[in-house]
């Protein structure tokens, strides 16, 4: 009559959104968000943006851009060292997971052995802590890998606030563009030049700072 445990699959979060920029407005980019510390060393933003040129493409009246999120949330230095820490947690989770679910299937199977031994009222007490226990033990899980989530974002999104936009609205202005779009929804013709600026951001991000701490989740 013993529930049996459930593990805790911790998912891989990833969230990214579209850029757009009018003249030198730039909108909120989601990329993979209570404080989050500065563990690198970082520079000022004038210093940070030598890596970003003044080209741009023309079109008409309009200067415009590409970005490509997937590349900066695999190239930014701070947000693989995020990523880092995050799974850090989450195999702690999953190992402590492992050892509570040993001795709950021990003690699983003491509660079966003792069938013929204990009477009614005390196998079916037993058999309520038990299930008791195994529910407190996913709610525990439950909480703890939220918890692991919500210090990522909020790490994830110091990252962006402090450092991602205000690379991006430099960039807006250094060369003058009028619109910059996420590069998973662009389709560029051949004759487009210095078109996609993803890899000068990530230089100039990866200037800017290169790691960021997480704060430690409630439950570690």
């Amino acid at each position: 009559m013993a529930n049996k445990t459930t593990n805790v699959t911790v998912r891989n979060y990833k969230k990214t959104g579209i850029i757009a920029a009018a003249v030198v407005a730039v909108g909120v980019i989601g990329i993979f968000a209570v404080r989050a510390l500065n563990t690198g060393k970082t520079t000022n933003l004038d210093s940070a943006m030598a890596a970003v040129t003044t080209d741009a493409a023309n079109g008409a009246d309009m200067r415009m851009a590409v970005i490509r999120m997937d590349a900066i949330q695999s190239g930014a230095n701070a947000l693989k060292d995020l990523r880092k820490q995050k799974e850090a947690y989450e195999n702690q989770l999953r190992n402590e997971l492992e050892r509570e679910q040993k001795a709950l299937e021990k003690e699983k199977a003491e509660i079966e052995k003792s069938q013929d031994v204990l009477s009614r009222d005390a196998l079916q007490r037993r058999i309520a802590d038990y299930q008791g226990r195994v529910a407190k033990l996913q709610q525990d899980l439950n909480e703890r890998a939220q918890s692991i989530e919500a210090s990522f974002q909020k790490a994830l999104n110091d990252v962006q606030a402090n450092h991602l936009d205000p690379i991006i609205e430099a960039t807006i202005v250094k060369k003058n563009l009028s619109l910059v779009i996420d590069g998973r929804f662009a389709r560029v013709g051949e004759n487009a030049e210095n078109l996609d600026i993803t890899d000068q951001v990530v230089e100039a991000l990866n200037r800017k700072v290169s790691s960021v701490k997480m704060e430690k989740p409630k439950g570690f």
